[in-house]
């Protein structure tokens, strides 16, 4: 069963970095045009998206821990 939740965790870690990189790849194609326009961009939209992903996967990363940690105390 811990072999099962550290797969778990592993998929969420993975998640939340694959997520960051993503965001940090849209805030890069951020163009100054964007940021004078004043209005919301497709990059902003992106970089919002990415940012509630990155945490939701390490909300799930922590839970899966926190579930760990008690399921092997004896």
């Amino acid at each position: 069963m811990n072999t099962f939740f550290f797969i778990l965790i592993l998929l969420a870690v993975i998640g939340t970095v694959v997520a960051l990189v993503r965001g940090i790849i849209a805030f890069l194609k951020t163009t100054e045009e964007d940021l004078k326009a004043g209005t919301v961009s497709r990059s902003g939209l992106q970089q919002n998206k990415m940012m509630r992903m990155r945490i939701a996967f390490q909300a799930i990363a922590v839970i899966l821990v926190i579930l760990l940690l008690i399921m092997s105390r004896p």
